[in-house]
């Protein structure tokens, strides 16, 4: 059986938020997760025609068919040290949403975040680089709702340099964001040095 080194958990600071942003990889896999394409995404959430903001629901399943993803949802926060908690690296095939902020349809910016990569192989995130924009994004909900949202762009930053604003900021329509680790995977430190975001906006 191949061993995978075990990485430590990436942070990068929150200031906005109050928080910080763990980071999902935990290995060094013999195949580097897929990377954005290099086209800048289009930040600003596009308000959707003729779809008013959802009341609060959570959200419990995210389906991804361009990539074959439909995982679960757990609700996530913040641990003790401030920072983003992610699901049990023994249960790679499951996604957080950080429910301190607002769920998939209501207004601003939800938030998920999963892992890359566990010592067992890929997570439920380590394609998220091969999204392009105009793929969806479906989340389901506890009140029944099948919520869409497309693709606007995947990027990739430094942890230093985590878009903060951009990811936990207020909006004025119903965006989403996704969140896991990307780039190279530096051996002396045992971490992806990158965090790779999805940004979406709401669709019917």
């Amino acid at each position: 059986m191949r061993a995978y080194r075990l990485g430590r958990l990436l942070v990068a600071a929150l200031a906005v938020a109050g928080l910080a942003l763990v980071g999902a990889g935990a290995t060094r896999l013999p195949v580097r997760p897929p990377q954005p394409d290099g086209t800048a995404a289009p930040h600003r959430t596009v308000p959707a025609p003729h779809l008013p903001p959802l009341p609060r629901a959570v959200p419990v399943e995210v389906r991804i068919p361009a990539i074959d993803v439909r995982a679960p949802l757990v609700s996530v926060a913040a641990d003790a040290a401030g920072a983003l908690e992610v699901p049990p690296l023994d249960r790679p095939a499951v996604a957080g949403w950080y429910r301190l902020g607002v769920s998939p349809g209501e207004t601003g910016n939800a938030v998920l975040v999963g892992h890359v990569d566990s010592p067992a192989g890929p997570a439920v995130f380590f394609n998220l680089g091969r999204l392009r924009p105009g793929d969806t994004i479906e989340i389901v909900r506890t009140d029944a709702r099948l919520v869409r949202f497309a693709v606007l762009g995947v990027e990739a930053y430094p942890k230093d340099r985590f878009p903060t604003d951009l990811v936990y900021g207020p909006g004025d329509a119903a965006g989403l964001r996704l969140i896991t680790c990307g780039g190279r995977f530096d051996g002396d430190s045992g971490e992806y040095v990158d965090n790779l975001v999805v940004f979406a906006s709401r669709a019917a």
